[in-house]
């Protein structure tokens, strides 16, 4: 089938975004779902710092490409095999997808699915094959196996979660990135009990999300720390309790006699590394440093190692919040429904595909926390 897709053609095209265009929406060729897969009509997919980071090269990726991860749709037709999702479901769509078999996924970690990580380095399906074509018939990658800025998408059906259908499509989106990430930080990586002093670094889409599942752990304490003076103010109508312009060199000090020695957990979303130097210096004796950030490969962190020991720290890296799809969505979502994850508030507006040049510059300058792009299909 034909179907629009947004379609990335080289990394390190530089901003504006709209001027220099790396998106470029055009036709494209779908295959039909092969065994296993599951043909998908996008309904919302949101904007995150992990497409604008292939963008931008900071995650470099095959390409040609079609971007995005963070989506939710309905399903429309299943391939052989498929027995979890039948016509008319509607679906979250996970960006790792899981073979059930390697280690990790026995290990019941499916974020660390071997076969899905490699899928998804090589631009492809679970099953190795790419089912989207340029109109001369190259073959077009898949980005982490869902390429959701289009208008339909062919996906494994273990890249998704089948959903209540009584959530909004642009609500669903968020939970399969930014929801997953931040919040799966603080209850599966980090854990935190009620009554801990939290501090969150970075307040994109993520670290928002993280902030709101520290409200919901029942944190007495929530740090928030960025650079932009309008997401700080949002912190605190979502739950922040103190915040920290990030811009401040004495910021560490600051958190450190605000809170009597620094927080017990440290949540770093930014994917910098000043972040997560930062993340790590208001890290109390004893506590745990948290990193979602993914910063280019080369970007490195110094630290003591003496203060690991001397101090018995914790340095951990969490990856999709360390989630298990099918058990945390269902969970996240039923939280939302009960008011203690408002996720809603964490969106900034809605985009059509053709103007996804400019939502990436837009997300590039600071100026939106999850912009939904919603297919005029």
């Amino acid at each position: 089938m034909q179907t629009r897709a947004a379609v990335l053609t080289a990394i390190g095209k530089p901003a504006p975004y709209a001027a220099s265009r790396p998106l470029e929406v055009r036709p494209v060729s779908l295959e039909e779902p092969g065994y296993g897969e599951v043909l998908i009509r996008i309904r919302a997919a949101g904007l995150c710092h992990s497409d604008l980071s292939v963008i931008n090269g900071s995650r470099p990726r095959p390409v040609p490409m079609v971007l995005g991860h963070e989506a939710a749709g309905e399903v429309v037709d299943v391939g052989p095999g498929v027995d979890r999702l039948q016509p008319g479901d509607h679906v979250v769509c996970a960006f790792v997808p899981s073979c059930g078999h390697c280690g990790p996924c026995q290990e019941g970690r499916p974020n660390l699915c071997e076969a899905g990580a490699e899928a998804n380095a090589r631009g492809t399906l679970l099953s190795g094959a790419r089912r989207l074509h340029a109109e001369d018939g190259d073959s077009l990658h898949h980005h982490l196996g869902v390429s959701a800025f289009a208008e339909y998408a062919v996906m494994s059906q273990h890249s998704l979660v089948r959903v209540p259908p009584d959530v909004p499509f642009d609500e669903l989106a968020v939970f399969g990135c930014a929801v997953m990430t931040g919040v799966g930080a603080v209850v599966n990586t980090a854990r935190v009990p009620a009554g801990a002093l939290v501090a969150v670094i970075g307040l994109g889409g993520v670290g928002l999300a993280a902030l709101l599942g520290a409200a919901a752990a029942g944190a007495r304490r929530i740090v928030a720390i960025d650079v932009n003076p309008a997401k700080l103010r949002l912190a605190e109508t979502l739950g922040a309790t103190d915040v920290f312009d990030a811009r401040d060199p004495d910021v560490a000090p600051q958190v450190q006699a605000a809170t009597g020695g620094g927080v017990e957990f440290a949540i770093e979303t930014a994917g910098a590394v000043a972040a997560l130097e930062t993340a790590f210096r208001v890290t109390r004796r004893g506590g745990m440093t948290v990193t979602t950030g993914l910063p280019h490969p080369d970007a490195r962190f110094a630290l003591s190692p003496a203060l690991l020991t001397a101090e018995e720290r914790t340095l951990k890296g969490s990856y999709v919040g360390s989630c298990v799809p099918s058990r945390d969505i269902p969970r996240y979502l039923e939280m939302y429904r009960r008011g203690r994850l408002p996720v809603n508030r964490l969106l900034s507006g809605h985009i059509s595909l053709d103007d996804i040049n400019d939502g990436f510059d837009r997300l590039d300058r600071g100026e939106v926390n999850r912009l939904v792009m919603v297919p005029s299909t």
